[in-house]
């Protein structure tokens, strides 16, 4: 299998010993203690996220926001999010990927067999966090997730790189496994099952029957902007009732 390289993707700017900024080469022989993360702290900026500088619409505002994280080099993707479930008030987080962003809400793909699948089966209440840290910004979204429609979920699948079909087939995902090698020699198989098209060819690896797409709906947006003597602004938008129109407040950081 195909491997890509290790390389680093996220540098410090500052070091909490003052000696390491002049020799970062021996940051991996400190010691991380308790007194230390306590002192781990940087101070925010001066700009700042007004009530007349955002979109009337809180998606338009989120694009906004999605472009300008795309195109600044120190976030690493700008697409992840953390997905937050509750299943018998035992809350679960984990990383996935946005794959669409519309009026009807936030789209990401995923097992529907798999830890996060069964929690949204049970509870479809969820909330998604974009963590642009380089850019201290934050957006942080409630909302109710359902299953998209199968063809759009087919549709999104034939687009996925060849591998990452075969994955979706190797994967019994949030299943106890073995070993990586299991995993390994499940990859094969199916690799071997579905070979990797040639040239210009279309993959004819079909869509798991236990694989698609959620959509979240949401019901609140907050934009939080990282400001000064931690005076951050936090700018919530907030359906009404009807759902038909969002309601900007402030709140206090």
């Amino acid at each position: 299998m195909a491997r890509d390289a290790p390389k680093l993707k996220v540098t410090l700017d500052t070091y909490m010993d003052e000696k390491l900024s002049k020799n970062p080469e021996s940051i991996d022989r400190v010691i991380i203690n308790r007194d230390a993360i306590s002192a781990m702290r940087r101070s925010y900026g001066d700009a700042g996220l007004s009530e007349e500088d955002v979109a009337h619409d809180p998606i338009e505002q989120f694009t906004r926001w999605l472009k300008d994280a795309a195109e600044n080099s120190m976030v690493v993707e700008a697409n992840g999010m953390v997905l937050s479930t509750v299943v018998d008030n035992q809350p679960m987080s984990r990383s996935v990927l946005l794959k669409d962003v519309s009026q009807r809400g936030f789209t990401f793909f995923t097992n529907y067999e798999s830890q996060k699948g069964t929690a949204l089966e049970i509870n479809p209440n969820v909330s998604l966090l974009f963590p642009w840290y380089p850019m201290e910004r934050q957006v942080i979204i409630r909302g109710v997730a359902s299953k998209i429609s199968r063809s759009e979920s087919e549709a999104y699948f034939a687009t996925r790189p060849w591998s990452s079909q075969i994955g979706a087939w190797a994967s019994s995902q949030s299943r106890p496994l073995d070993s990586r090698e299991t995993l390994e020699e499940r990859y094969a198989e199916f690799a071997a099952k579905y070979p990797e098209p040639k040239n210009s060819e279309a993959s004819a690896v079909p869509i798991p029957p236990y694989w698609g797409g959620y959509l979240v709906t949401p019901t609140s947006i907050e934009f939080w902007q990282g400001r000064y003597s931690r005076l951050h602004d936090r700018l919530r938008y907030t359906r009404d009732s009807n759902g038909a129109n969002w309601k900007l407040e402030r709140f206090y950081p």
